[in-house]
C-alpha cells in the first residue's frame, strides 16, 4: 500500500463474495490506525473479505497485516 502514515484518510470495507455479485459494505472512512483497529475488532470470519482502500491503492487487510 503506498499510503502507509497513520492518519492518511482511508475506506475500510467488506467485500461479500457469498452474496450474489459480491456486494461491498463500507464500515468506515477513517484514519488509517482507526480502520486498522476496527478490522481488528471484526470476527475473524470477517476479516477475510476486508479491505482498506486509500485514494491510490487497495490491500486485502489480511495481507496488510501478514497473515
Amino acid at each position: 500500500m503506498r499510503t502507509t502514515y497513520d492518519n492518511a484518510t482511508v475506506r475500510l470495507y467488506h467485500l461479500d463474495s457469498a452474496s450474489e455479485g459480491g456486494a461491498a459494505t463500507t464500515l468506515c472512512y477513517a484514519p488509517l490506525a482507526e480502520a486498522l483497529a476496527m478490522a481488528a475488532a471484526q470476527p475473524e470470519e470477517m476479516q477475510d473479505g476486508l479491505f482498506i482502500a486509500t485514494d491510490n491503492d487497495v490491500v486485502a487487510y489480511l495481507d496488510l497485516i501478514g497473515q
